[in-house]
């Protein structure tokens, strides 16, 4: 199932999408030298349904942990906050919970306050309000591990984090959540955002393909060159390349750096020129169609007659 079902959640302001165990677990796992000692928020999970709490609960005391706290959001009336410190890991209803004043929004006061005590964020934040949930950890100083969405990566509100090292993307891809209704919700392209270490480390890419310019045209408004599958990167070209955004949770930042992206916010910076009229006739006189303008901030190409603009792409450089 594609992505679909994520802007039919955003259009109708559905975040209830529940996090798998085994997805937690798996990608947990490799931050556990981390934890220790440190004091964990989850501060959009609800403990009684979190795979979150769950997880971290059980696995307390291996942990190290010092303590977990949990709040959630409930529409028109008061929230909770539930917090463990330890005793008995393997029940996961063990914990002091306290009324809150509010709603248990993330972005309220009080939620913030408990946000100032904590060490960790680790949460699947609503999708619809990731802008807004991303500012707030950015400004709080805090190390975080979050679930979140490929196509970040490409936007002007993550990718100069991206591109300054202060976030990247964890080790695993998540491809299905449970709905609050029990059933299995499949999705493409959703993966970790994090500013915390992973114990493990990238191998480089293996490259295999030799660059040609017929294999690998240029772009008409930029000076790199199109690359269209991560497998195809050539091993011999020194110059910039555009590959898909699918590359960043691959890249070892010792064989490549990451010049930019074709997003709105690095057009002049990177000199990203409009896309011009030849291209722009091309592409519909071919049959094509879409909301491309001179002003786009899309790369574009001609390859064999026919005009391309392929989909969002970052911009790789090898060291």
């Amino acid at each position: 199932m594609s992505n679909s079902n994520l802007h039919k959640a955003k259009k109708e302001k559905n975040d209830e999408f529940y996090t798998l165990y085994e997805d937690i677990e798996k990608e947990l796992e490799d931050y556990k030298t981390n934890f220790e000692g440190k004091i964990i928020y989850c501060n959009t999970d609800n403990p009684d349904k979190s795979m979150f709490w769950k997880y971290l609960h059980l696995n307390f005391a291996r942990l190290k942990l010092k303590k977990i706290i949990c709040t959630y959001y409930t529409q028109g009336k008061s929230s909770c906050k539930t917090e463990y410190t330890g005793g008995n890991d393997n029940n996961i209803s063990a914990g002091q919970r306290t009324q809150l004043i509010s709603d248990g929004d993330f972005s309220s006061k009080e939620c913030i306050n408990i946000l100032k005590e904590c060490d960790l964020v680790i949460t699947n934040p609503p999708f619809s309000l990731w802008k807004s949930y991303i500012d707030i950890l950015i400004e709080s100083e805090k190390k975080f591990l979050i679930v979140g969405d490929l196509n970040w990566i490409a936007y002007e509100h993550i990718f100069p984090l991206i591109k300054n090292n202060l976030i990247w993307t964890g080790n695993n891809y998540i491809k299905a959540f449970l709905q609050p209704d029990g059933k299995l919700m499949k999705f493409g392209n959703k993966l970790w955002f994090t500013n915390i270490q992973s114990s493990k480390e990238r191998d480089f890419i293996l490259l295999k393909q030799k660059y040609t310019p017929d294999l690998y045209p240029k772009y008409l408004n930029y000076d790199a060159i199109n690359v269209d599958k991560v497998s195809n990167i050539p091993c011999d070209y020194d110059g910039v390349m555009g590959v898909p955004i699918t590359v960043i949770n691959k890249l070892n930042s010792d064989q490549f750096e990451i010049v930019g992206a074709n997003c709105a916010c690095l057009i002049e910076e990177l000199g990203i020129k409009e896309m011009g009229k030849e291209w722009i006739d091309l592409y519909f006189s071919q049959g094509s169609k879409g909301h491309y303008t001179a002003n786009m901030h899309c790369f574009c190409y001609i390859k064999d007659g026919k005009a391309y603009a392929p989909f969002r792409r970052i911009l790789i450089k090898r060291k």
